[in-house]
């Protein structure tokens, strides 16, 4: 369907009927703003991201900011007030923006649902723009759903037990290849906070909410600025009151955590406090450390919450959240039910009580979930632990941090397996085949995979052949180990799929990404920053420009 463009507009891709309104003409204009005011600064804060990797691999290790101590040291500032449904932050559930997932996260009995077009979504062109029309028509109770076995979804008509709703746009470093503004491509994280701010404002607000969001992936308090302002003009130009817009920040790169008090003095008019994006720190560390050999991490499943850099980052986390007002969230529980193993079941959700224990004691104001049988468990602990709707009174200013400790990977228990290695193949492969189709959020080895554990695997992979590490058994892992572990994997899926569904499959192209990005013999492909941007290109529906819609 071809739609009419503004000036200076240019969208690559066929524009179903039912999605013309969501890229309406003012809609259009919008994004058109955004991208020409900020989309500069954008890239130089994303330059500045390769400046400091450069130095990191040159051995400049992080550190706190010696510039911007001030703010640190100042006690009278401090973050927004909790926002009108914000209070109470218990239990957040999380996932993708397919309808029936937002009618069940809805409906779910969690405090809040963040819909997420980032590490749980597949950024094809019609995921995201039907994600904007189920958040759209969820926000006006518009919303249900018939399953192809005729099962029927809708709200619960009782609006007091639905989760409040946050929204998740992708990162900085994303764009958006079928949307161009002035012949580039936008921003990502503004095309999916544009669509969401324009046409859902000022209904939130009508409604008591307000546009809620969570912040991925920012390694500075200068890309916090940038949220920042980009806060202020979306709300200036829509008319909408400075300050109704909150923000989570997810501290998920080693380098936030050095700027957290930071984070929160740039979006403190909008700040609604840090997250704990755990799988994704893991990642961060992994990838920014990868260079010194003396940072190499064992095997994914030995790094958890008590790891020393680990803890260093949630008291820290804590500290600054509780200092300066706002909330301090915990991390995701990524378990899902094991149907057909009642032991193994019961064994995983012990996992959680204690995870969910250890965060509501330490001070956390609630925590996130993947999966709605994990909601009360979760409720439970936080409901025993914190009667109250938050801690934010809780305050921990005895607690010392260094930099020293959030790189610590001191006296983690473990090392590198063989296990290890085939685990980290199998989890990267199937993740990366899953979000080549389409779908970003996929049950593997009875956890809720998203795009942020597979960048554990892959990038551990990548760490391993790199620094040629002996693995428990005294074997090196090398390129050719890898590469074994990769073609017996790939064959024993394609036994198993059978030739027709292999031949549907995406798991050769996702293969070659994989061998690619880990650094096999034969392959051209450096380490990726991100499997989203290495893959992205693939999973494009980019027309010709004869089928492109444009002034």
């Amino acid at each position: 369907m071809a739609i009419e463009t503004a000036k200076g507009v240019r969208i690559v891709a066929k524009v179903p009927p039912q999605y013309a309104d969501i890229l309406s003409l003012g809609a259009q204009e919008f994004l058109a703003l955004l991208h020409r005011t900020f989309d500069a600064r954008r890239k130089e804060l994303l330059q500045k991201r390769v400046e400091r990797q450069k130095a990191i691999d040159a051995g400049q290790l992080p550190d706190f900011l010696p510039e911007t101590q001030w703010i640190r040291d100042d006690p009278t500032w401090k973050g927004a007030p909790p926002a009108p449904g914000l209070h109470d932050r218990r239990v957040e559930i999380t996932g993708p923006v397919d309808r029936k997932m937002v009618i069940n996260a809805l409906n779910a009995g969690a405090k809040t649902f963040m819909a997420d077009f980032e590490d749980s979504n597949a950024p094809t062109w019609d995921n995201n723009l039907s994600g904007q029309v189920n958040l759209r028509d969820a926000i006006r109770r518009k919303i249900d759903f018939v399953a192809p076995n005729g099962k029927f979804y809708q709200l619960n008509p009782d609006e007091s037990q639905l989760a409040v709703l946050l929204v998740r746009p992708r990162g900085w470093h994303l764009e958006e290849a079928h949307f161009l503004v002035d012949g580039a491509p936008m921003s990502g994280a503004l095309f999916d906070f544009g669509l969401y701010f324009y046409h859902n404002a000022a209904e939130l607000l009508r409604r008591g909410a307000g546009p809620y969001f969570y912040l991925p992936k920012m390694e500075s308090h200068l890309e916090a600025r940038l949220w920042n302002d980009t806060f202020n003009l979306a709300q200036d130009t829509l008319r909408i009151p400075r300050g109704s817009i909150r923000g989570t920040v997810l501290i998920e790169t080693i380098l936030a955590a050095f700027e957290m008090e930071e984070i929160i003095y740039e979006l403190r008019d909008h700040s609604s406090g840090l997250n704990c994006g755990r799988w994704d720190y893991i990642f961060s560390y992994i990838k920014k450390l990868r260079a010194h050999p003396e940072y190499v991490l064992p095997d994914r499943a030995a790094v958890g919450m008590t790891s020393p850099f680990m803890s260093a980052y949630v008291r820290l986390l804590i500290k600054t959240c509780h200092k300066r007002g706002v909330h301090a969230m915990g991390g995701m529980a990524a378990q899902i039910p094991i149907k057909d193993d009642p032991k193994a079941n019961e064994a995983a959700m012990e996992k959680v009580r204690a995870d969910k224990r250890r965060e509501a004691r330490a001070g956390h104001d609630g925590t996130w979930v993947a999966h709605p049988a994990l909601i009360p468990i979760a409720k439970a602990i936080f409901d025993a632990e914190m009667p109250q709707p938050n801690q934010l009174h809780r305050r921990t200013d005895d607690v010392v941090v260094t930099a020293r400790d959030l790189l610590s990977n001191a006296g983690i228990d473990g090392g590198v397996t063989e296990r290890g290695v085939r685990e980290n193949v199998d989890v990267a492969l199937q993740y990366m085949e899953a979000w080549l189709r389409g779908s970003g959020c996929v049950p593997i080895h009875n956890l809720m995979e998203d795009a942020a554990t597979a960048e554990i695997s892959r990038s551990q992979l990548y760490q391993w052949v790199h620094h040629q590490v002996t693995m428990t058994n005294g074997q090196k892992v090398t390129p050719e180990l890898v590469r074994r572990v990769l073609d017996e994997d790939l064959a024993q899926r394609r036994k198993t799929l059978g030739e027709a569904k292999w031949k549907q499959s995406r798991f050769e192209l996702a293969a070659k990404y994989l061998a690619g990005t880990v650094g096999l013999e034969g392959t051209r492909t450096a380490y990726a920053d991100f499997l989203t941007t290495l893959c992205y290109e693939a999973i494009t529906t980019r027309a010709d420009a004869d089928q492109s819609t444009k002034l």
